[in-house]
């Protein structure tokens, strides 16, 4: 059937959000839709956000936890799981996004809540982002029977920093759920872009002019995602050209949560109360929620109080209680996560996270301004004939509710300035917690209608490693080469013949294919080879282990590559024979 409406959907860490628009408008009339979900047993109501939060409980089937028309499923989703996690919080699942993208686990294996010792089966990320995805859903097709979802033009959000497995994952997530086989993927940032320039309508040329530079600062529960735009002009019309974005940092409101959690604890200790590990994981959960109302602008409240329960029969019984004041939250969350800092002071690389203890890889550093310092001092020219300034910021993330985070960036930024002034905001967004998913409903509603687009292609430039020919030497590997395939920029549904010297396939026996991606090398090309590089400027991706199919007994075959990147932003690698027309694709490996 023809598709009747678009579909943004912001799979966030903390929050997920589903906007829509009609397509037969002749503008784009962006709304949010609201999840019925349960609030607790036997009571549902309708909220703008989904808490991406699974509980793993053994009742699925008690109809006091079922909600109408919406899946039971593994668990239940949405703002009971997220009350309940400071209760049973090793039945719940949180975070499961930053999960997918963690490198250092089987991320297809049932894995999750990490280290739970609760007796309920564990599930793995992807299906814990299947339930989150098969709630949306679900929730659409009780809004809108006649509508079914996998007939419409789906627009799904991802982090920019997200690599080809994380997003290959998340795809699998959104097939299992039963999303159009055509969706489409789009830039966390871009989508908050987007949204700001619906809600300005072609006013927003106005506030822009040609080589002003932007940077989307996106804070969110798990993550930090940047991303830098230009403003070009063409033909006289203003464009927007994506120049950078920035690596995968998990810091966001989920280490705050944990900082938070760290000062109660003391503040517990004081008064005689040491918290074990399970009261540690509970104190977390609850210190997400008196942050949301503490910083929630005009309506924070001045304290909220910290319960925690006692368990087993060698703890103190009952609830201990505390009260967390504001002033402390203030103080402790902006001097730790945005501190003042010189322009080119580097977040430090060394260390550990307190994260690390339940298994996220998170960044050692929390010093958010210092990411920031880094990533505009490694794609911003700021001398030679053409510099480039910082002139305009867009904030997002659900962080950037609160007047004190926004205040301290935008002082840390006029610091930085030769002129001592901050660049300009762009405002007239309020909900930042939906702009995401409204800006990702407005961009699939452009891909129909027509209007502007923002350009740049692949977010980075991808390489094949190549090992390198001669005697070998006992007990050391081969020197690798890496060969560009896939250029910084690469537009959607487009490929490129890589014009390389012939290579080596091996066929008939396992292979494994090693792949490395760079955001900083924005010149390499097609063909480039790289004999020596930075660890910073190239980062390994999950490598490809493949039997590919022999042919007439041949174990090498020479071929070269062509690249592909589909419309859903898939890298693809052929390997072309020189002597046939025989072709093998390079599949992405996601079992690890």
């Amino acid at each position: 059937m023809p598709s009747t409406y678009c579909i943004g959907i912001d799979l966030g860490t903390t929050n997920s959000v589903l906007a829509f628009a009609p397509l037969a408008e002749p503008e784009a009339l962006v709304a949010v839709l609201p999840i019925p979900q349960l609030v607790a047993p036997g009571a549902v109501e309708r909220r703008l956000s989904l808490p991406s939060f699974l509980y793993l409980t053994k009742s699925v089937d008690d109809p006091a936890l079922q909600v109408p028309s919406i899946r039971s499923g593994v668990g239940i989703v949405g703002e009971y799981a997220r009350r309940i996690a400071s209760e049973q919080p090793d039945r719940v699942v949180a975070a499961a996004k930053s999960w997918l993208c963690n490198t250092r686990v089987d991320r297809q294996s049932p894995i999750l809540p990490w280290e739970s010792e609760a007796d309920t089966p564990l599930v793995s990320p992807i299906a814990a982002t299947t339930a989150f995805l098969n709630h949306l859903v679900d929730a659409w097709h009780a809004e809108f029977p006649d509508a079914r979802f996998a007939d419409q033009q789906v627009v799904l959000t991802v982090p920019a920093s997200f690599d080809l497995v994380a997003r290959e994952f998340t795809k699998q997530a959104a097939m299992a759920a039963g999303f159009p086989s055509d969706f489409l993927f789009l830039e966390e940032p871009q989508a908050a872009l987007y949204n700001w320039i619906h809600a300005h309508g072609q006013n927003w040329r106005k506030s822009l002019r040609e080589n002003d530079v932007l940077l989307v600062c996106d804070v969110g529960g798990g993550t930090t995602d940047l991303t830098l735009v230009q403003i070009q002009s063409e033909n006289g019309e203003l464009n927007m050209n994506r120049l950078a974005v920035g690596n995968h940092l998990l810091v966001g409101g989920d280490n705050m949560d944990l900082t938070l959690a760290h000062v109660a604890s003391q503040q517990f200790a004081a008064k005689g109360t040491k918290l074990n590990a399970w009261q540690s994981v509970s104190l977390w959960h609850s210190c997400r929620l008196a942050k949301e109302s503490l910083l929630n602008g005009d309506s924070a409240s001045t304290s909220y109080p910290l319960n925690v329960l006692g368990r087993g029969s060698k703890l103190i019984g009952g609830t201990v209680s505390i009260e967390l004041e504001r002033s402390l939250v203030e103080t402790t969350l902006v001097d730790g996560f945005f501190p003042l800092v010189a322009r080119d002071e580097r977040p430090q690389r060394d260390g550990t996270s307190g994260f690390q203890e339940i298994g996220l890889p998170f960044e050692s550093d929390t010093a958010i301004t210092k990411h920031v310092g880094a990533f505009l001092g490694d794609h911003l020219i700021l001398g030679g004939e053409n510099p480039m300034r910082l002139t305009h910021l867009l904030f997002n993330g659900g962080v950037f509710n609160s007047d004190s985070f926004r205040e301290r960036m935008l002082q840390t930024l006029a610091s930085w300035s030769d002129d001592g002034q901050a660049p300009v905001v762009l405002g007239g967004v309020e909900e930042l917690d939906q702009a995401v998913a409204c800006g990702a409903a407005y961009y699939a509603w452009t891909k129909q209608q027509g209007g502007i687009r923002i350009r740049g292609g692949t977010a980075r430039s991808y390489y094949v490693g190549i090992e390198t020919s001669g005697p070998s030497i006992p007990g050391m590997p081969r020197p690798l080469q890496a060969l560009c395939v896939v250029p910084q920029g690469m537009e959607e549904g487009t490929s490129t013949d890589i014009k390389s010297r012939e290579v080596g396939l091996k066929v008939g026996q396992r292979g494994r294919f090693r792949f490395f991606s760079s955001t900083m090398r924005k010149e390499d090309q097609p063909g480039t080879y790289l004999r020596g590089w930075d660890e910073e400027e190239l980062i390994e991706t999950s490598p490809l282990e493949v039997e590919l199919a022999a042919t007439e007994g041949e174990q090498v075959v020479p071929v070269r590559f062509q690249s592909r990147i589909t419309e859903l932003g898939v890298f693809e690698l052929w390997c072309k024979s020189t002597r046939s027309d025989q072709s093998w694709k390079l599949e992405l490996n996601v079992r690890e």
